[in-house]
C-alpha cells in the first residue's frame, strides 16, 4: 500500500514540474501583478516578469527533486538571493514579515487555477494530488521567504547597531596633538573594541601625543569597563600617546575603590577641561583666564 502512494506522489511531482515548465510565461505574467512583485519592481513590469520566471523555474526544480517540503532543496538556492533582496525592500517600506508571508501565499491561487485546467476533471483524484503537491511547494516557498526575511532583518539590525556604535563613539581633535573620545552610555566588549580602534586610528592620523577618554556620560563602571579602559590606555601608550581619563564622578570613584581596581598608573582628571589643560600644559601651553573674564567673575 505504501509503494503506490509513493508512486502517486512522484507522478504528481513530475506533473507539477512539467506544468510549471509549460505554463512558466502565464504564471509569471499573473504573478507580476501580485503585491509581492509589483511593490518591488515599480518601474519596469518586464523586470517583475523575469523575476517571476526565475521563481517558477526554481519551483519546477524543487518539484522534480522529490523534496517539495525541504527548505534546503537545491532549487531554492537559485532564488534565495533575489527573494532576500525583495524581502529587504518590502521590509524597508514598512511591511511586516507576516504581511510578506501573506503576499507569498497569495501566489498560490493563480498557479492552482492554471494547474486545474490541465486536467479533464479539475477536481478529480489526479488533479487533487497535483494541487496538493503544488500547495506543498508553495508552502515551502513561503517558509524560504520567511527565513530569508528574518535573516535580512537580523542583518539590518546588526548593521544599524554597528553604525550607532560608531556614531556614539566620535573622536574629537581638541588641539594640535590632542584628541578626545567623549563616551556616553554603557560600555560593552563590542563598543569598547570600537573605542580602541577609533582612538588608535585618530592617534596615527592626527599624530596625537595625548589622548583623553572622557567617561562623564558613562552611567556605571564595573570591573569589565575598567578592564576595557586599562586596555585602551595601554594600547594608546604603545602607539606613543599619553592617555588621560577624565570625568570620574564621586560615585564611580567609590565603585572603583570598592572593586579594588588599581588605576594608579593611569592619569586621571576631574573633567574634560582639566584633562585638556593638563595635555596643553605638558606641551608647554599655559592656559589662563582672560582679564575681562576674570574681572566679570569678580
Amino acid at each position: 500500500m505504501y509503494v503506490p502512494e509513493q508512486d502517486a506522489a512522484g507522478s504528481a511531482a513530475r506533473l507539477v514540474s512539467s506544468f510549471l515548465e509549460r505554463r512558466r510565461e502565464q504564471i509569471a505574467q499573473r504573478w507580476a501583478d501580485a503585491p509581492l512583485f509589483r511593490s518591488v519592481f515599480t518601474i519596469s513590469r518586464d523586470e517583475a516578469v523575469e523575476a517571476c520566471k526565475a521563481v517558477v523555474d526554481a519551483l519546477s526544480d524543487v518539484a522534480v527533486s522529490g523534496r517539495p517540503e525541504h527548505i534546503g532543496a537545491p532549487g531554492f538556492a537559485t532564488v534565495r538571493e533575489q527573494l532576500g533582496r525583495m524581502a529587504a525592500t518590502r521590509a524597508r517600506t514598512g511591511s511586516t514579515p507576516a504581511q510578506i508571508a501573506d503576499e507569498v501565499a497569495a501566489l498560490r491561487e493563480p498557479a492552482v487555477e492554471l494547474l486545474r485546467r490541465e486536467f479533464p476533471e479539475p477536481h478529480g483524484a489526479e488533479a487533487q494530488e497535483s494541487v496538493l503537491t503544488l500547495t506543498l511547494i508553495m508552502g515551502t516557498l513561503r517558509l524560504v521567504v520567511m527565513e530569508t526575511t528574518l535573516r535580512e532583518g537580523e542583518d539590518l539590525i546588526e548593521r544599524q547597531r554597528l553604525q550607532l556604535t560608531e556614531v556614539a563613539t566620535p573622536v574629537i581633535n581638541l588641539w594640535e596633538g590632542t584628541v578626545a573620545v567623549p563616551l556616553i552610555g554603557t560600555l560593552d566588549s563590542a563598543r569598547s573594541q570600537v573605542v580602541m580602534e577609533s582612538l588608535l586610528e585618530a592617534i596615527v592620523d592626527q599624530r596625537a601625543r595625548y589622548a583623553i577618554l572622557d567617561i562623564t556620560g558613562v552611567p556605571t563602571v564595573d570591573s569589565l569597563v575598567a578592564q576595557h579602559l586599562m586596555k585602551t590606555v595601554a594600547a594608546a601608550r604603545l602607539m606613543g600617546a599619553e592617555c588621560i581619563v577624565s570625568g570620574i564622578r564621586p560615585a564611580i570613584a567609590q565603585t572603583i575603590v570598592q572593586l579594588g581596581i588599581d588605576l594608579g598608573t593611569v592619569i586621571t582628571r576631574a573633567s574634560l577641561a582639566d584633562a585638556l589643560a593638563y595635555a596643553l600644559g605638558r606641551q608647554g601651553i599655559e592656559v589662563t583666564a582672560r582679564a575681562d573674564a576674570a574681572a566679570s567673575a569678580r
